[in-house]
């Protein structure tokens, strides 16, 4: 008898839903940004739509790199729309209340496309390097077999690798207070909220941070300290400016991805005494990339510019080459 009545209170005292309060600190003011971020949310979706479009549409960029953008493409929509329809409604609409199911889907969500994301990342540097490193080998070696094989390697290792955070988060008990200081569920937020013990689930956001992030950053950054060696070593100095410019627009994103990680795990110790700024840089790490990698590529990329031109019937006069 005593037991049923200890588990009744037990299940009594569980929170139902979580509260996403929003930007703390600035709750009064908050809805000003829902403008910048709404536009930046459509821009995202636009522009990663036009090189999914333009690279199905133009024959010339049914090749692996631009196959790899295509996948980044889908990465980053799938990254902002996991997090934006939410936070816009907690700005437009103030619906802040989130089920702990759906909040626990969007956990799962937002780490896999962020690990999917640096996972893509080192796709592509890895083909960068093969074709400047072994550029005859090139074809047999980076073909669309090899991309269908890397990418569903990413998928599962991603997909496996980030389940143990939500199912950790869900075995915890919500017991006193479920406000969020947040417009997303972070995994440390909602933790944080729980009555029981969570440093395995602190332990192992650390190691899934640091086997997928920190794993592909060194990889990556290795594949092109050997890519710089490469490239030294050319006699000729238009051959070394070549083979530069064919990765410069990778290189640009990887270090905007990458540097926003670090930013954004500093200014968590910041978090005390000025708590919007993590919580607004969390936000912008997730939406500014999908906003911006398509516009760098679209910008430092002849194909994919004249690509966009036919796409858009602004380039019936350029020729195919």
């Amino acid at each position: 008898m005593d037991t049923t009545l200890s588990i009744t209170n037990s299940s009594r005292l569980q929170v139902s839903e979580f509260i996403l309060v929003g930007l703390p600190g600035i709750h009064e003011w908050q809805h000003w940004l829902s403008l910048p971020l709404a536009l930046l949310y459509i821009l995202a979706l636009i522009a990663n739509m036009l090189i999914l479009i333009t690279i199905q549409h133009e024959p010339s960029l049914h090749q692996p790199m631009y196959q790899l953008l295509g996948i980044l493409a889908i990465v980053d929509i799938g990254l902002a729309t996991t997090i934006m329809p939410k936070i816009l409604a907690i700005l437009w609409f103030d619906a802040k209340a989130i089920s702990l199911h759906e909040c626990f889907a969007q956990i799962y969500a937002i780490h896999t496309f962020m690990c999917m994301e640096s996972g893509i990342f080192l796709c592509m540097a890895v083909d960068r390097y093969v074709a400047i490193c072994y550029p005859l080998q090139y074809s047999s070696i980076v073909n669309e077999a090899s991309v269908i094989k890397a990418t569903l390697s990413m998928v599962l290792r991603n997909g496996l690798l980030t389940i143990p955070l939500p199912v950790l988060a869900a075995q915890r008990h919500y017991c006193s207070g479920n406000e969020i200081d947040h417009c997303l569920c972070s995994n440390l937020g909602v933790t944080s909220l729980a009555c029981d013990d969570v440093t395995i689930n602190r332990v192992y956001q650390l190691v899934l941070a640091w086997v997928t992030l920190g794993g592909d950053m060194g990889l990556v950054f290795a594949s092109y300290a050997l890519i710089v060696r490469s490239v030294l070593r050319l006699n000729s100095a238009e051959a070394t400016s070549k083979a530069l410019s064919t990765c410069s627009s990778h290189l640009i994103l990887i270090v905007f991805f990458y540097t926003a990680v670090i930013v954004l795990s500093v200014t968590h110790l910041a978090g005390r005494k000025v708590p919007f700024i993590p919580v607004l840089f969390n936000v912008l790490h997730n939406v500014m990339p999908p906003a911006f990698n398509p516009m760098v590529y679209a910008l430092r990329t002849q194909e994919l510019r004249v690509g966009f031109q036919r796409v858009l019937g602004l380039g019936e006069n350029v020729s195919r080459k």
